[in-house]
């Protein structure tokens, strides 16, 4: 597909402003919005959306398919009269500036477990009946998911009351040629579901049944959590789109094992007949790491998708689309040929490279989708074979700044070597920040940023986010921590590194006028403003959207009439 040439911010959600410890779909995003707009950017671009688990990472949800429960707004939730504001009087003193996981989570899960009762009692009849069309239309997975984390939670809480319990002992011999003694503790405190009874790891529906009734109030939640989720993404879309502001979503090529996508479609992966990986992904050596990246994720059984003429994948994309406007695919290069590391191994040096499904993944998309707005993320090492991929199918590719300067100027990088059909970033969730990155580059790296954009780099967040904007690229992004010109300390996320990411949130009294003005002045200056519709477009828009509430209305008409005649 053709992209308008554009521009716009990374931020995830979690960084947004809120007193609520983490950022949420209430009112400051909102303003985050506006923001947007009155700077003249059309492009939000997120993480994914998912819930996370351990470690916090966005790129390790328990579902592709369900939303964070944490972005959940408690003042949204107020206004709809399912928390008091007596309930948020009691909030613990969060931190403005770092997400603070620990602490947001037991708080929420106390108000969403009031607001869940609440919803029950005093929900107005046309809210359960959207409730209940939500679960309807989303059972291929919701089921499965609100099953899922409510056994989570039910394991959890008995595991941690036993402690090292005989259970315990007996599934540490029965696991420790598979799993070190520290991963043994974190798979069963942490209720991984292989860890379950057998009867449920393989989803026997005498059991499924019987743990349903059990957990029949935990599970209603979970849906009515998922139904809030989507209700308060969904406004909060329609206002950015409203505003000409399009959403840049994300999703990981690889699911976590500890999923309810892995649980439920175990076929999918290389697993062995306990439920454990055989292999699972990662990178070799690299820019970020010199031992790779250890991801841990299940690797998918290609040759099953195949027969399933890519069903799930399907599934999956056709989902995404129900909540981003445009979506990146995380790691595109795993489609061509992927770094397979043997379930156990302590780092990925011990990986193979195997063949992707390549076009025929994407072929099957497009021949049930059509064509799709995909961004591809084609960082790393990639191969010639990657690169003609990228190209065949028409999807843009990534060029971050970071990684321009230093070498020749036949670096791929480097602007004046871009083709159209790229997105340029100062940097990524995965880089330091632009001051921060700056700040420990060798001298000949500075030197050579100094002359090609000849400046003396003392304002270099803005000098780069200028040099991005000015390129041929048709997106130009830059991270929320760019714009306000902050360092180290606010970066996103360290690769390799296992603690203190994911955390990073500015507050309102970041956002200046000035900076307003001066993205305003760039965006304009390279032809990045958003365009509006056309008169007669919108005139067109119009006109299909009433034929098609008479339609709908007809349709009505005649059920009605048929319901009389029987």
């Amino acid at each position: 597909m053709k992209f308008q040439r554009s521009s716009g911010i990374l931020l995830h959600p979690s960084s947004l402003p809120s007193k609520f410890g983490i950022g949420d779909f209430g009112p400051n995003a909102y303003t985050f919005i506006d923001y947007l707009e009155k700077s003249g950017q059309s492009l939000w671009q997120v993480l994914p959306l998912g819930p996370t688990s351990f470690g916090d990472s966005p790129y390790q949800s328990f579902s592709t398919f369900a939303g964070n429960i944490l972005f959940i707004s408690p003042e949204i939730l107020c206004q709809k009269g399912y928390l008091e504001e007596m309930d948020l009087y009691n909030a613990p003193s969060f931190s403005c500036k770092k997400t603070d996981y620990g602490n947001v989570i037991p708080f929420k899960k106390g108000l969403f477990e009031k607001a869940h009762r609440r919803f029950q009692k005093k929900a107005f009849t046309a809210d359960q009946s959207d409730f209940y069309k939500f679960c309807e239309k989303n059972a291929s997975w919701l089921e499965d998911y609100a099953l899922f984390v409510s056994l989570k939670d039910y394991f959890i809480a008995e595991r941690q009351a036993a402690g090292f319990s005989n259970e315990f002992y007996a599934f540490e011999e029965r696991t420790a040629s598979k799993l070190a003694p520290n991963v043994q503790k974190d798979y069963y405190f942490g209720a991984v579901w292989s860890t379950w009874p057998e009867e449920l790891v393989k989803r026997e529906f005498g059991a499924l049944e019987k743990w349903k009734r059990k957990l029949a109030s935990a599970i209603d939640r979970y849906k009515f959590l998922q139904f809030e989720f989507f209700r308060q993404w969904n406004a909060l879309k329609a206002y950015a789109n409203e505003r000409n502001i399009s959403i840049i979503g994300d999703i990981p090529i690889f699911v976590a094992y500890d999923s309810a996508d892995t649980w439920a479609n175990p076929k999918n992966y290389y697993l062995d007949e306990k439920g454990y990986p055989t292999v699972v992904a990662g990178v070799p050596p690299d820019y970020f790491s010199q031992t790779g990246q250890l991801w841990g994720n299940p690797l998918y059984d290609w040759e099953h998708h195949q027969k399933t003429k890519y069903k799930w994948w399907i599934d999956r994309i056709r989902w995404a689309f129900n909540m981003v406007d445009i979506l990146r695919i995380d790691h595109f290069r795993g489609f061509e040929s992927y770094w397979a590391v043997p379930f156990g191994d302590k780092d990925a040096t011990n990986g193979q490279w195997k063949k992707g499904p390549a076009e025929k993944l994407f072929t099957a998309v497009e021949q049930e989708l059509g064509q799709i707005p995909i961004i591809a993320e084609d960082l790393g090492i990639i191969t010639d074979e990657v690169r003609h991929l990228r190209k065949k199918l028409g999807f843009p590719g990534m060029r971050v700044l970071h990684f321009a300067f230093g070498d020749d100027n036949k670096n791929d990088y480097l602007p004046h070597n871009y083709e159209q059909n790229t997105i340029v970033y100062t940097g990524t969730h995965d880089n330091d920040t632009s001051i921060g990155w700056y700040a420990t580059a060798t001298e000949h790296e500075k030197d050579h940023v100094r002359r090609y954009m000849n400046i003396n780099g003392e304002n270099i967040a803005w000098d780069l986010i200028r040099l991005a904007m000015s390129s041929t690229a048709v997106f130009s992004i830059f991270p929320m921590q760019d714009v306000l010109r902050l360092d180290s300390n606010y970066r996103m996320n360290t690769p390799s590194v296992s603690n203190g990411n994911w955390q990073f949130r500015f507050e309102l009294s970041h956002l200046k006028e000035e900076d307003v003005h001066g993205l305003y002045y760039l965006t304009e200056l390279f032809n990045r403003l958003p365009q509006k519709k056309p008169q007669i477009e919108k005139e067109k828009t119009i006109i299909a959207e009433k034929e098609q509430e008479e339609i709908q209305k007809q349709t009505h008409h005649t059920k009605k009439q048929k319901r009389k005649k029987r």
